[in-house]
């Protein structure tokens, strides 16, 4: 099959406008998965998704799940690598209504100081970044009549309530979804000149913990001294949690954490990341991680232990002199490596009962566990991929990491055995989950050509 890019390009920017009122037509979608009201809307959205994969001569279905559908398509033969990707088409709740400039579902291209965007709640996360893929394909179909791989879409209904049914499906249909490597195309740029494979995500470990002492708030006058405080306890604890190094303090916190290797941490340092200007954009100058490390390395390759709240006593106008009855802090922990968030899990609690006095008790609430995600970029798909990227771009591409979690990847891993590739090129004033979010018309043009010439690049690994 002739792989012409230049064609398939060329057709791209041709195409753009039709490939824009797509978008548009998807975005007029209320498909917000958590709200129940907006159920009939995500299943609209998967029909519509349905319909369009069909329409490219894709074998397309909505399965159903115990919660919203799953949108399956196959396309592609040969001999050639064989791809999953994955995408999202539900979107997050709107509220608060009254901060959009404009009704969220009425999406609208802007001229704006830094170029043209267009704006409606879920432009960048994750409809417009779900498009640039499927409108690639559509390129290379138009061209070529096929496509240069074995392609496997699977676009979830539920990414912005939780994943409930994911798992579960991934497991009923783990013949029919595995692959070669994993697309995921939920992440952005490393600055807007800049592309990036995100090959490192943190996982994600939850506590809430609950200190009881008293059966009852009491009067400071009169059992001040005499009776345990647990907000005291509490506070003495999470002291506990870091030496004055910025190291986290709990026993076996750092079994499975990797250094970072040499070639990684000259590509980062390459990509002359401005720490003053990401601190000081938020009122802070100092980073406040582990010392001797860099701020990337803290962002994306270090584990961490934040207290993300704390509540206890009278918190409310004026003053009240009471003790109170218990006190609470929910603390997450960012993993990177091979941390055993299950292991942590029970060395935390372990923690945090050794410093119990007497007359107090602890109440522990888990919130969730997932491992981090450790992509194997020696497989050859991830330099061409970066190879493909860095001739649509400015800047040449980087393997980079990410400070937050995106189970899915991790999923793909010990379900499917299979690495995944995570790319996207939204950026970081988008205002994902916020009013007034925006997928700039940069990102969905070259975000195409990108994919296009990606695929092109994998097809000759």
């Amino acid at each position: 099959m002739p792989t012409n890019i230049t064609a398939v390009l060329d057709q791209i920017d041709t195409d753009l406008p039709e490939s824009l009122e797509r978008l548009k037509d998807l975005l007029r979608i209320p498909s917000i998965s958590t709200d129940p009201a907006h159920a009939g809307d995500v299943d609209q959205a998967a029909d519509w998704l349905v319909r369009e994969l069909a329409g490219l001569g894709l074998a397309a279905r909505k399965d159903a799940t115990p919660g919203h559908p799953m949108v399956v398509a196959k396309g592609g033969d040969g001999d050639g690598p064989h791809l999953l990707f994955y995408a999202h088409y539900d979107v997050q709740p709107v509220d608060p209504l009254e901060l959009w400039d404009r009704p969220p579902f009425d999406p609208e291209v802007q001229e704006t100081p830094k170029g043209k965007v267009i704006r409606a709640r879920g432009a960048s996360d994750d409809k417009g970044q779900m498009m640039t893929f499927i409108e690639a394909c559509r390129a290379w179909l138009k061209v070529h009549g096929s496509l240069p791989v074995r392609l496997t879409f699977c676009l979830e209904g539920e990414e912005e309530c939780g994943s409930p049914s994911l798992v579960p499906y991934l497991e009923a249909n783990r013949d029919a979804l595995k692959a070669d490597l994993a697309l995921i195309c939920d992440t952005g740029l490393f600055d807007p000149e800049t592309p990036a494979i995100t090959t490192m995500l943190r996982g994600l470990l939850g506590e809430e913990i609950i200190i009881h002492g008293p059966d009852k708030d009491l009067h400071s006058g009169m059992f001040g001294g005499a009776a345990i405080n647990p907000a005291r306890v509490l506070a003495r604890i999470l002291a506990d949690l870091h030496d004055d190094q910025g190291r986290v303090m709990v026993p076996g916190f750092y079994d499975g954490v990797p250094e970072l290797p040499d070639a990684l941490r000259a590509q980062w340092e390459g990509l002359g990341f401005d720490a003053d200007g990401f601190l000081g954009a938020v009122g802070l100058s100092k980073p406040a991680g582990e010392a001797g490390r860099t701020a990337l390395e803290m962002l994306w390759s270090r584990p961490t232990c934040e207290i993300n709240g704390m509540t206890s006593g009278y918190s409310g106008a004026g003053f009240k002199t009471v003790l109170p009855a218990q006190a609470s802090a929910k603390v997450s922990f960012r993993l990177v490596g091979t941390q055993d968030p299950h292991k942590l899990r029970e060395a935390f609690r372990a923690f945090v009962r050794e410093r119990l006095p007497e007359d107090c008790r602890v109440e522990f609430i888990e919130h969730g566990a997932s491992p981090a995600s450790v992509m194997e970029t020696g497989h050859p798909a991830f330099e061409a991929a970066r190879a493909a990227l860095s001739q649509e771009w400015p800047k040449p591409a980087a393997f980079v990491g990410a400070g937050g979690s995106i189970p899915i990847a991790g999923y793909f891993k010990s379900i499917l055995g299979m690495d995944s590739m995570l790319i996207g090129f939204a950026k970081d004033d988008d205002q994902i989950h916020s009013p007034n979010e925006k997928y700039d018309l940069d990102s969905f043009h070259r975000g195409i050509r990108s994919w296009a010439r990606i695929l092109d690049a994998v097809a000759k690994v």
